[in-house]
């Protein structure tokens, strides 16, 4: 674990209810929570990794692979799957040659399921990388 590691974990205190605060915390950083930033997670809070994993694994948020150089969210809120959310997933997994929650082999996408709030009147929505692409079809 690196220096911004530890300083991020020395900013909670070790009680389990900041397991998500500093999961979050230290994906920001490091924008994925590798195997080893799990185990110092454990180690810090006294926590089984597998607890971690679980936690982990339940938000669709926590990533636990690199991600890549370009990471594309698919807004799956009622709204947008509503009006064809699923079907621009799956033309982005056609396209891409991957599965949500995957990255391409040559580390350039990511794919991800998201839910956004409030965009009903601009749905269906797409991220790539920080960007919204309201008004998505599978075509776009």
């Amino acid at each position: 674990m690196n220096e911004q590691e530890k300083e991020i974990l020395n900013q909670f205190s070790k009680k389990r209810s900041n397991l998500i605060p500093i999961l979050q915390k230290l994906q920001e950083t490091e924008k994925y929570l590798s195997p080893e930033i799990i185990s110092e997670v454990g180690q810090y809070l006294d926590i089984s990794e597998n607890d971690i994993y679980s936690v982990a694994g339940f938000y669709p948020d926590f990533r636990l692979t690199v991600p890549g150089e370009h990471r594309i969210g698919v807004c799956l809120c009622l709204g947008c799957r509503l009006k064809g959310g699923n079907d621009i997933l799956l033309a982005l997994e056609k396209e891409l040659g991957i599965s949500a929650g995957q990255t391409t082999g040559d580390s350039k996408f990511s794919l991800d399921r998201v839910t956004l709030s409030g965009c009903f009147g601009s749905s269906p929505v797409v991220t790539v990388d920080n960007a919204v692409v309201d008004n998505m079809t599978p075509d776009k």
